[in-house]
């Protein structure tokens, strides 16, 4: 996976510090916040891979949040693992009722915790429910947010974002250079939807074109916001002298040279789901 990127909800600064870096020092980039309510809106904002949740928190416990993340079409698909004290059956029982992915009692093992967060991102990803260059919803989790978007009867829109000259940036300068693109594609769009959808608005991806149905009511505030922010931040990716170019030069020095243009990214609507049709 190119990025690694958690979410700790923890009200416990001694054990935050210590999980912030321990996770940091394994190559993670680690988020953090103390109550419930500051937790759900970075989930919906940051775009983590997998989610460390604390059970006792100040303002709701952590079986309400499970239960907001889950409500949302943006954050019911990230990976959820419950830090808690208590190790009574039925407390376990519950939090993977409401679909957490795992469940460790403190005090743990720090190794152990690692590897069990690992194995929840390595797993979504083996059973081809999140896309491993992104950690975005992939295959069927994609085919049956729309089913369930359909069935629902509430209008929505399906809009397509793809990036062009990404085949020449990886032919230059690599797949890891790519797939830090790719995520932060995924990243301008998420905040997008963060910023001008809703909060049952959906994001996926397939192949290398990003998926996004939306309730937003103005679209094209939202394509514009989304595709004019990675057209100018995607500069950051290429080396000086390809910017001041204005592209990548393809077989340079030879006959057959010729200037392929910086990555840009497009969006356009391919469908309109009314009720009617639905």
């Amino acid at each position: 996976m190119a990025n690694k990127r958690l979410l700790l909800i923890e009200d416990d600064y001694d054990v935050a510090e210590m999980l912030l870096l321990y996770f940091k020092s394994h190559d993670y980039e680690v988020l953090h916040a103390d109550n419930g309510t500051d937790g759900v809106e970075m989930a919906r904002t940051q775009f983590p891979n997998l989610i460390l949740l604390d059970v006792m928190l100040p303002d709701m416990d952590g079986y309400d949040v499970c239960v907001r993340l889950r409500r949302s079409a943006m954050t019911k698909y990230i990976p959820t693992l419950f830090l808690t004290q208590r190790d009574e059956r039925a407390s376990k029982v519950r939090g993977l009722e409401l679909g957490a992915d795992d469940y460790i009692t403190k005090p743990f093992d720090i190794d152990e915790l690692r590897l069990r967060v690992q194995g929840s991102i390595q797993r979504a990803t083996r059973e081809n429910l999140h896309e491993a260059r992104t950690g975005l919803p992939t295959g069927t989790m994609v085919e049956e947010e729309q089913t369930a978007k359909e069935a629902s009867g509430k209008p929505f829109h399906k809009l397509l974002f793809s990036l062009h000259g990404f085949s020449a940036y990886i032919d230059k300068y690599g797949f890891v250079a790519g797939n830090d693109v790719l995520n932060h594609a995924g990243n301008v769009i998420h905040k997008t939807l963060s910023q001008f959808g809703t909060a049952d608005d959906f994001l996926g991806i397939v192949n290398d074109d990003f998926v996004v149905m939306t309730y937003a009511e103005d679209l094209e505030k939202l394509q514009a916001h989304a595709t004019t922010t990675f057209n100018e931040e995607v500069k950051a990716f290429y080396a000086f002298t390809d910017v001041e170019a204005g592209g990548i030069i393809m077989d340079e020095n030879t006959s057959e040279a010729k200037l392929i243009p910086l990555m840009t990214m497009t969006s356009k609507l391919v469908e309109v789901m009314s009720a009617s049709k639905s």
